[in-house]
């Protein structure tokens, strides 16, 4: 008789593995998660339950779902521990026979290496149709496994090197992880010492999720050494969720205390016992230079301390003989950014953040009552604090450590300088002060006395506001989040690199670039500053510090006040008339550029001029002279005060060339992004037709895009990576405070996934969709599958979640697509909104790092605008010249003229060097088409989000199938002696190339 199954709606439901005891059974759990499956349920039963149809009872059961890249190849196993029918282990021949299972990856090779690296048994066949090799192994409980290159094949290789073996007789391969031997996985201690400072929590993070990733065992060691001479409860092993949400909180969730017993070689011996008794063989320090000391100290009498413990019968041999060597990393976590050896220590971006909003709301209340002001920040011997907040905030007058009054009577000077400025129509005075300021002699500068002088000779209504500890409080900024990010993981590759020869490391960055350097040698340098200080050595002080800090110092001087008397007047025949101009959107830093141009132009002699609404603003003259008063407050505003817009100056050149000869304009500075380059290049390619065209033109780039070529960074794209991390800080709360929400942040950036891959480290994105990396199918159906195994896992209990989107990252899959996609892949578990930040990222007010740059970038300019026009004014003798006909002689044109190609340049942030590049060689290095540069210097930071959300990490056991190129440069004693040695401040490792 036949049957009709066509009402049946049958359905492939699950596959049953059964262990006869719970060492199988937790085995083989861990074998098929490290294959991807994911845990949906695991429980063990309080009374155990009898199966169906069979005698034998289930005392415990885990459920496992493989999430396919296509939902018709998902896979369930249902793998139980079976008891016989006294609720104990069943007996081998109790239970059924073993099963083949066959699996289908791509990635056949990637299989082979994880195999081989957990010493498993397997073997390869050839596959005689397709050519690709097909393995064999088996699963502790001796079900052969199968790894074919495509699904739906309808034969199985035969294995007859790997015979599946049942029940008790099993013999398991090696335990699966998917990085490296178990027994000989890292255990890593994180602490967090000395002063707190933002940015430790997301390097506190990055450790430990980097440690999980790479198959170590993270451990949080509380309250700095005092927890690890204290051990017990103080020193724990981290879960992945232990360290969820610490990238937005300041200070240190792990905490910090000052600990005298460390200080006794007692109290360190202590701090070994307890490190061995957690089996931790590594040491992760976050403080300032005493704890990274005290760090490279404790590793130093590491043996001596093992060795008396083993005598003293408080560890074994055993452990003596396991625990020979400690390897530790230091990572400098100090907001006075005092390390020499680093442009940039973890906190430090923050603390100046949280100067520079308390600066500009006293400036407010200053100006209401005409009041000085004087703030004093912390820096006992770092003034880059102080100098940066004082660059920031356009203070009037500054005392750092390093580069005291260089005048006996300062006092009268300083006085001197403010009233010029009040005289020329100030309202405020305003002086920043590092807490450790001296005068020549070493007689400390205070607070205080500036106020008394102030008040006393000047008649000031004169004000104190120390800063104090709120310098360290409140959310850490983007740059410390990324800065933390970075370090963190590539922390904990140099433990895995690390060899018991290797001198101790800590991690620091230079030249735009995280480094690695010699512990010992950096905190020797750091040492030497104060020693400088201390010898009046003020000028091997500064060259201690980064080399852009004397720079910045230098330009602070030149346009700090208002000085018409000035020595830097030139003498009339070399002034010259420049001419300022915005181009392209708006960006944080444009009118800081322009308040530096205009007040270096005006002490040194020459005439700026503001040219309004960019380049058509130019073609109809709208042209004036720029004053003292006028840009003053110019520091602290976000957008372009003179206008600007996109428009290109090409259908109306004759008009600009016009406007140039009819002002006299004599250098052209630009600022502005994608479309101030272009149009500053169609300048330069017709400089043949139009002799106006001729002078020197300076391109300072400045887009929330930092899409330009020829420069790392650009004005404006700090200013927006903040705002991106501070909505996406608000988003998450409400992601969750659902529970099970994730939202897609649009973000702008044009076809440069810059802003999305910064703010997506900084702002702890599941994952960024940029137009460099496209998105299809395959990449959705991997990130849904990773949503839904993480909130099948944290079920009630789930983080909030967000993924940023480049506005341009598909022409098909747009936000909304993506959002509308993910929530009905969900199977219920999310939902998914969006949020479009759109013009956000462009207004607000400047990033003090942004400040900073655009200060920067403009005195380099005008200097250079300044050097070129002189070298044009050089007329040669060409009486006995003979030039063709369509040539006239020098003498017959302008004052200035040049068509000299390196004349027209781009002033690029190349590591922390300040480079000017013809814009004409910078063509090659474009893509014109995508309006990007075709070098991306931050893609190998891409990888970081992927791996520290969890996506390819086996996150309960450890290990990853994603794999983490480490992007550090290993520098030794020797460079950093030739960095901060009295010679070339060069090193070839860390010079970058535009190509």
């Amino acid at each position: 008789m036949s049957l009709d199954t066509s009402d049946l709606n049958l359905a492939f439901s699950h596959v049953v593995l059964v262990a006869t005891s719970d060492d199988l059974f937790q085995k083989t759990v861990e074998f098929y998660q490290s294959f991807g499956f994911s845990t949906v349920r695991l429980t063990t039963h309080d009374v155990p339950r009898r199966d169906i149809a069979h005698s034998n009872t289930v005392i415990s059961e885990a459920w496992l779902h493989l999430f396919a890249s296509r939902p018709e190849n998902n896979v369930t196993l249902r793998i139980i521990h079976c008891g016989g029918s006294d609720g104990k282990s069943a007996a081998a021949d109790e239970i059924c026979s073993a099963i083949r299972i066959c699996l289908a990856t791509p990635e056949i090779e990637n299989a082979k290496q994880i195999l081989k690296g957990n010493s498993a048994k397997f073997t390869t066949h050839l596959n005689p149709e397709t050519n690709d090799d097909r393995i064999a192994t088996h699963d502790p409980l001796g079900n052969e496994v199968f790894f074919i290159s495509q699904p739906n094949t309808f034969s199985i290789p035969s294995s007859p090197e790997v015979r599946p073996t049942h029940g008790g007789n099993a013999t398991p391969p090696t335990e699966f992880a998917l990085s490296g031997d178990p027994a000989k996985r890292k255990s890593i201690g994180i602490l967090t010492s000395g002063g707190d400072a933002q940015g430790m929590n997301p390097c506190v993070r990055a450790v430990v999720r980097m440690a999980i990733a790479r198959n170590c065992r993270p451990f949080l060691i509380y309250e700095g050494y005092q927890g690890l001479v204290d051990g017990g409860d103080k020193i724990k092993e981290s879960s992945w969720t232990d360290v969820s949400g610490f990238l937005t909180l300041g200070g240190t969730m792990i905490g910090t205390a000052r600990c005298k017993e460390f200080r006794e070689l007692e109290g360190r011996r202590k701090g070994v016992y307890n490190l061995i008794k957690h089996g931790i063989d590594a040491l992760v320090v976050i403080g300032g230079d005493g704890s990274l000391t005290g760090a490279d100290r404790l590793r130093a009498e590491w043996p001596d301390h093992v060795q008396q413990l083993e005598k003293d019968g408080q560890i074994s041999t055993l452990e003596a003989n396991k625990y020979r060597t400690l390897m530790i990393v230091g990572m400098v976590g100090s907001i006075d950014n005092d390390l020499a050896s680093t442009d940039m220590t973890i906190g430090a971006c923050s603390a100046l953040e949280r100067i520079c909003e308390s600066v500009d709301a006293i400036l407010s209340t200053a100006m209401s009552h005409q009041r000085a002001f004087v703030v004093e920040v912390m820096g006992r011997h770092c003034g880059w604090l102080a100098l940066n907040a004082a660059i920031s905030t356009g203070a009037d007058y500054l005392f750092i450590p390093e580069a005291p009054p260089s005048r006996d009577d300062w006092e009268t000077y300083m006085c001197k300088t403010l009233k010029a400025s009040r005289d020329a129509g100030k309202r405020t005075s305003l002086v920043i002060m590092a807490e450790g300021a001296l005068d020549k002699n070493l007689n400390p500068i205070k607070a205080d006395y500036i106020k008394d002088i102030l008040s006393t000779r000047l008649g000031y209504d004169t004000r104190v506001t120390i800063l104090g500890h709120v310098q360290r409080g409140g959310a850490p900024a983007h740059f410390d989040r990324f800065l933390g990010t970075m370090q963190g993981a590539e922390a904990v590759e140099a433990i895995l690199r690390a060899t018991p020869d290797t001198p101790s490391p800590v991690i620091g960055m230079l030249e735009n670039k995280i480094t690695t350097q010699p512990l010992k040698e950096a905190i020797e340098l750091t040492g030497q500053v104060a020693q400088a200080i201390e010898n009046k050595d003020f000028s091997r002080a500064m060259e201690l510090r980064s080399q852009s800090f004397s720079k910045q110092l230098k330009s602070y001087k030149e346009i700090a006040s208002y000085n018409p008397e000035s020595k830097m007047k030139l003498p009339e025949d070399k002034r010259l008339r420049i001419a300022i101009l915005h181009a392209g959107a708006p960006a944080g830093g444009m009118n800081t550029a322009t308040r530096s141009a205009v007040r270096l132009c005006i002490n040194r002699g020459h005439t700026p001029l503001g040219v309004h609404n960019g380049f058509p603003g130019l073609m109809r003259g709208e042209i004036t002279e720029l004053d003292w008063l006028t840009v003053d407050g110019w520091t602290i505003t976000g957008g372009s005060k003179l206008g600007t817009n996109r428009d290109q100056p090409t259908p109306q050149l004759g008009a600009v060339a016009y406007q140039l000869q009819k002002h006299n304009i004599q250098a052209l500075m630009v600022i502005g992004g994608f479309e101030a380059y272009t149009a500053v290049l169609a300048l330069a390619r017709n400089r043949s037709q139009y002799p106006a065209f001729n002078i020197p033109i300076a391109l300072i780039p400045a887009t929330v895009s930092n899409n330009v070529p020829g420069t790392e960074f650009s004005l404006g794209s700090d200013t927006a990576a903040n705002v991106i991390v501070q909505a996406t800080d608000m988003i998450k709360l409400s992601a969750s405070s659902n529970r099970k929400r994730i939202f897609v942040i649009e973000v702008q950036g044009g076809n440069c996934g810059f802003l999305a891959v910064m703010a997506g480290i900084s702002g702890g994105s599941t994952t960024v969709y940029t137009p460099e990396e496209g998105v299809d199918l395959t990449r959705l159906q991997r990130d849904i599958a990773h949503l839904r195994s993480r909130y099948i896992k944290e079920l009630g209990r789930s983080e909030g979640r967000v993924t940023l989107c480049n506005e341009k990252a598909s022409k098909i899959y747009s936000t909304d697509m993506i959002a509308n996609i993910y929530e009905a892949e969900s199977g219920g578990f999310y939902g998914a909104r969006t949020a479009v930040l759109g013009h956000l990222q462009q207004g607000g007010t400047p990033s003090p790092l942004d400040r900073c740059r655009a200060n920067t970038m403009a005195i380099e300019s005008i200097n250079w605008l300044q050097a070129k026009c002189w070298e044009s004014m050089e007329v040669p003798n060409e009486d006995n010249i003979r030039l063709p006909a369509d040539k006239l002689k020098r003498k017959y044109f302008p004052r200035i003229f040049t068509n000299r190609r390196d004349t027209v340049g781009l002033l690029g942030v190349i590591g922390s060097e300040l480079r000017f590049t013809p814009v004409e060689d910078l063509v090659q290095h474009t893509n014109f088409d995508r309006r990007v540069p075709r070098k991306i210097w931050w893609h190998a930071t891409r990888q970081l989000i992927d791996i520290l959300s969890g996506v390819g990490v086996d996150i309960e056991n450890g290990g990853s199938t994603t794999q983490y190129k480490s992007c550090a440069i290993d520098l030794t004693a020797e460079d950093l002696m030739r960095l901060y040695g009295r010679q070339d401040r060069r090193l070839s490792k860390l010079t970058t190339a535009l190509d």
